[in-house]
């Protein structure tokens, strides 16, 4: 009888993962995967929603913020073999990651789409030296803004709380 039992709900998880990994498989272009690979992101093909067939360049380069997040894609369009392309930079919020073959490590395949047409992607900011050492003060200087704040807020907290057990001794007291 036990041994029945077992079977039966060692049968019924194998068909419920079973169903979930349909579901799963399905939508696994969709859906976030929740880690991908840098190496394989390297040289994916970059193309416009607009023109979903035709690339307009790859990504050259992944940056990453303090916290390692992605913070932007730098991609190569224009120009044949090296020559006469530039470097753009693409803000994570300006492409969406596409993934193919997600469950196999050794044909993995990511496509970046751009919400964009090829006269945006002109306009990008080019990545240069010149790009690179505004951005680094950019980030400096939010995070100088972020660590004042969050000082303050502490500050206000901390003396707002002080205030309260003040007021709470007070009232047992009295």
């Amino acid at each position: 009888m036990r041994n029945s039992m077992y079977r039966m709900t060692q049968t019924a998880i194998l068909i419920g993962g079973l169903s979930l990994t349909g579901a799963a498989l399905a939508q696994s272009e969709t859906q976030p995967q929740g880690l991908y690979s840098a190496d394989e992101l390297m040289d994916a093909d970059v193309f416009l929603a607009e023109t979903p067939d035709e690339d307009v360049g790859d990504v050259e380069d992944v940056l990453l913020g303090e916290d390692m997040s992605v913070q932007a894609l730098v991609i190569e369009t224009g120009g044949v073999l090296d020559l006469g392309d530039t470097h753009r930079v693409i803000d994570r919020d300006d492409f969406t990651l596409e993934t193919h073959n997600g469950d196999d490590l050794d044909d993995l395949d990511y496509r970046v789409t751009l919400e964009m047409t090829r006269d945006d992607v002109a306009k990008l900011p080019e990545y240069d030296n010149d790009w690179w050492q505004n951005a680094q003060e950019q980030a400096r200087q939010a995070w100088e803004n972020t660590k004042q704040g969050a000082e303050s807020a502490w500050q206000s907290t901390k003396s707002a709380t002080a205030d309260l057990l003040d007021d709470a001794s007070d009232a047992i007291s009295d």
